[in-house]
């Protein structure tokens, strides 16, 4: 991203422009309560997040306005990372650091030996260079082969080569934190620390100096930490060590969305559809999700992410491509039949329950069944379905199947008006579509037991 060009280019002209330095804190709550004053939605402020805006948002929103730590728990596939990843939008757009600094000091404040001698050299002509709020974000995703080098920092032994010596500071090679120096540093899986590494960050994160192999350099870091992890690390295996907690000033809980519109909205953001899936079909997907979430059966410990849904999503519409490209459909629209495919394709990332062998299948097409009986009565909820019941009853099968053309399913289906009522409920225009609709409501018969339905290789009828 190329820098303005009616920013300063030295420190003598930052200063006539009356450019006052900030804390990395200060410059989030003040841009945090700048938004909020002005009006700004949650949308706005915390854009591509759902589902936090009445818990999460409002917490998080007082723990950087009171300048704290901040580590987010919660369950795998919440959104803890993509939370943090969007604390940069309260940062300033663009921000002054001394050109060629290592840890990216503000001109006002050089903190390492090299960037104070050359402020004392060169005055108010020193130059200075434009940071980007996207480059002042630095994540680090907790491995157990993590090192303190990584964190904090070593001696760089050759510069001690070059003839400095051990008790020079600028023979230290710093590490990630020190890096961040005016930014935020998240730390992914917290708890996946080896505990001699949390211990490293004590300093860090309270007195703000670091030490590297004994030797003490007291540097007035300037970053906002923020990690997160999983509670059942966090809380029962005890794997962030006590002192280490108690630095963080906030510790917020995340959830999956509560709402059924959120969940959608975040399968409809993140997913990366091949074909079109229609918006009942992501609401089956998404009560499927959250009906996993509730059974007795799946071990909720280990929670049911919203990636399971996202991919889910991604499965049935790489269905209907295949269909398409095999029976020569330019545009192919996932339909009901593709939704099975979900439970052989991502049966692994879900964990059961100890006595739940050998049911697992079972209990996935339940729900799923469950699911799409749950969003067919919302959707087509009202509308007279008799008489397509009547005319399947007199002897007029429906023929569908992974191997069936939208053109031949809407072919056998009888001409009933209520046909047109369900496509027009849905928004359905092409023949994709209504076909895609059709299969929804004789689904629904079926589930309802108002007709029969038998499959057989590559073809579904309701009769």
């Amino acid at each position: 991203m190329s820098t303005p060009n009616n920013l300063p280019r030295t420190v003598g002209e930052l200063r006539a422009s009356g450019h006052q330095e900030k804390g990395v804190k200060s410059e989030i709550r003040d841009n945090l309560l700048a938004a909020l004053a002005a009006g700004s939605t949650a949308e706005n402020i915390w854009p591509g997040i759902h589902g936090f805006e009445d818990s999460v948002l409002p917490q998080l929103e007082r723990a950087l306005i009171a300048g704290h730590d901040v580590v987010l728990l919660g369950e795998r596939g919440q959104g803890k990372t993509r939370l943090l990843r969007s604390l940069t939008n309260l940062l300033d757009e663009w921000t002054p650091v001394i050109a060629g600094s290592e840890l990216g000091e503000h001109p006002y404040s050089p903190i390492t030996p090299e960037s104070i001698r050359r402020c004392a050299e060169s005055g108010d002509d020193l130059p200075i260079e434009w940071r980007h709020r996207s480059a002042r974000y630095t994540e680090k995703l907790a491995t157990p082969d993590t090192s303190v080098a990584d964190l904090v920092g070593d001696i760089d032994p050759i510069k001690v080569a070059e003839g400095r010596s051990l008790g020079d500071p600028e023979t230290i090679a710093y590490g990630l934190i020190p890096r961040a120096h005016r930014g935020i540093v998240a730390v992914n899986e917290l708890p996946d620390l080896a505990e001699r590494i949390q211990v490293a960050m004590l300093n860090v994160m309270e007195e703000r100096d670091i030490q590297v192999r004994g030797y003490t350099l007291r540097l007035p870091l300037d970053v906002l930490v923020v990690a997160s992890a999983n509670p059942e690390d966090y809380t029962n295996r005890g794997r962030i060590i006590t002192p280490l907690k108690d630095r963080f000033g906030a510790e917020i809980r995340t959830h999956y969305p509560r709402e059924l519109d959120a969940e959608v909205g975040v399968i409809a953001q993140e997913a990366h559809l091949s074909a079109e899936v229609p918006g009942y079909l992501l609401q089956i997907i998404a009560r499927f999700a959250r009906l996993l979430r509730e059974s007795t059966s799946v071990d909720q410990r280990s929670g049911v992410s919203a990636r399971f849904a996202i991919a889910a999503a991604e499965t049935a519409a790489a269905s209907a491509r295949h269909r398409g490209a095999i029976l020569g459909e330019p545009d192919p629209v996932a339909r009901v039949v593709d939704l099975p495919g979900i439970i052989d394709v991502l049966r692994g990332k879900l964990e059961f329950e100890s006595g739940e062998e050998g049911r697992e299948q079972a209990v996935l097409e339940h729900l799923l069944r469950r699911a799409t009986a749950d969003t067919a009565a919302r959707v087509l909820g009202g509308l007279d379905v008799a008489p397509l019941v009547t005319e399947i009853e007199a002897g007029h099968p429906v023929t569908t199947g992974e191997r069936v053309g939208a053109k031949d399913l809407l072919a056998s289906l009888p001409e009933v008006p209520v046909l047109d009522q369900i496509a027009e409920r849905v928004g359905a225009v092409s023949d994709g579509q209504r076909a895609a609709a059709a299969e929804l409501a004789l689904e629904a018969l079926y589930l309802a037991k108002r007709i029969d339905k038998t499959t057989g290789e590559g073809e579904t009828v309701y009769g």
